[in-house]
């Protein structure tokens, strides 16, 4: 038998603040790249773009 455990996120008030933006920047941060992959797709050449390309753009 599996058994599922369901633990209850309390964060203090700084804490939510921050969990807030942390998923306001990983929002943006992918709805652009999957605007990227879109824009690329419709280009004439229809280009390609992988995973990989995107994230050595963000290390850059």
């Amino acid at each position: 038998m599996i058994r599922a455990y369901k633990f209850l996120l309390r964060p203090t008030v700084r804490q939510e603040q921050a969990l807030v933006e942390m998923l306001r920047d990983h929002c943006s941060l992918y709805n652009g790249a999957l605007q990227e992959r879109r824009d690329a797709w419709r280009h004439v050449s229809k280009t390609t773009v992988r995973y990989g390309m995107q994230s050595a753009q963000l290390k850059e």
